[in-house]
């Protein structure tokens, strides 16, 4: 089994930056690929960013290419995006997910994902 739980989401101003976190534990965590997602309200889950198990194949949204990077400290088995230059429609609630199959690559589809944390809500005000 794998946990991933979530933190650094809050309010925040359009301009300003978040970076969020994903703590994993569990089976081998650094041989998975790991994404975020975010899911607003009235809308389906969706891609945000993608990396590999290593750590050298990343993946972004059109949305989140220039302002959001993802990293991750293997180390730690910890995840991270820094979210900058927020805009009001990047409120949502973001999830960290981990994935075993394929996971030189980074994902970008939900169904690739076999765990996903709870989530964590960010809100950019305007």
């Amino acid at each position: 089994q794998v946990q991933l739980i979530e933190s650094g989401g809050g309010l925040v101003q359009a301009g300003g930056s978040l970076k969020l976190s994903c703590a994993a534990s569990g089976r081998f965590v650094n041989t998975a690929a790991m994404g975020w997602f975010r899911r607003a309200p009235g809308k389906e889950r969706e891609f945000v960013a993608g990396i590999s198990f290593n750590g050298e194949d990343t993946n972004y949204s059109y949305f989140a290419k220039g302002r959001f990077i993802m990293s991750r400290d293997n180390a730690k088995d910890t995840v991270s995006l820094q979210m900058n230059s927020l805009k009001p429609e990047d409120t949502a609630v973001y999830i960290c997910a981990a994935k075993y199959g394929r996971a030189w690559a980074a994902g970008v589809e939900v169904s690739e994902y076999e765990y996903w944390g709870q989530g964590t809500q960010v809100t950019v005000s305007s």
